[in-house]
């Protein structure tokens, strides 16, 4: 399994403070399980294609595919983090991994869907579906639905890093229950500060998307996460030199 392997990495740290938890736990377990039954949902089709040209068919699926799982896999990887870190297990955590968990089963769909589609836009299929019987019909038909679209897509962003400032804000809570260091303590509000940028980005689209009535500039609002977060890393990461010197 990955996150044993990445469990068992004495490289694995965060900044080079070492992991706190090396052992896979239940709610670990579980997650893993919840994680590759989301990944099979993004799967454009179990079924072997008996043609070349069903076989073409289903990989147009595959940028949208592969875009959808990385998102997939960071928010994964995110959560790995967080319990390497701490390794907390109690009734909080509990209930905020499991919204975590709904959320990623939850939004698998649309976020396939608003991918698919945008692959579509932007490789000259111009957001027409192909639906089994012949028939062609616009994925999205008119502006009201692509409002819709991105509405659906911002909520669930945010709710997901949501989820992640509320992990971070408990574990600076409980750091004198789990012994957190000083530079422990700093890595964690530097966690929080670092979803809350993802949680202000997805704001921000849909205040664009009302300001301006346009899912296409609401959807280039997420090209702010780049340059937001490169700002964030670059102070805080000045600021821990200054504080611990590393």
């Amino acid at each position: 399994m990955l996150r044993q392997q990445l469990a068992k990495n004495p490289a694995g740290a965060y900044h080079g403070v070492p992991w706190r938890c090396h052992e896979i736990s239940r709610i670990e377990a579980l997650s893993d399980a919840v994680f590759a039954f989301a990944i099979t949902l993004l799967i454009v089709a179990l079924e072997v294609p008996e043609t070349f040209d069903a076989l073409w068919a289903k990989m147009h699926g595959f940028v949208a595919f592969a875009i959808s799982f990385a998102l997939l896999f960071h928010v994964w990887y995110a959560q790995h983090t967080f319990f390497r870190r701490y390794g907390l297990q109690d009734g909080p955590t509990v209930v905020l991994n499991g919204a975590l968990l709904f959320l990623v089963l939850f939004y698998m769909y649309p976020l396939k869907f608003l991918f698919a589609f945008l692959v579509s836009m932007f490789t000259g299929g111009h957001g027409i579906a192909h639906l089994p019987d012949g028939r062609t019909e616009p994925m999205v038909a008119n502006v009201a639905q692509a409002k819709t679209m991105m509405i659906v897509y911002a909520a669930g962003f945010i709710a997901v890093f949501a989820v992640f400032v509320l992990l971070y804000i408990h574990a600076v809570r409980k750091r004198h229950e789990i012994g957190l260091t000083d530079i422990e303590v700093f890595d964690a509000r530097e966690s929080i500060g670092e979803h809350l940028v993802m949680v202000a980005v997805g704001a921000l689209s849909i205040a664009v998307l009302f300001a301006t009535g346009s899912p296409g500039l609401s959807g280039f609002t997420y090209g702010l996460i780049a340059p937001a977060q490169s700002v964030h890393g670059v102070l805080r990461g000045r600021q821990r030199r200054r504080l611990f010197g590393v």
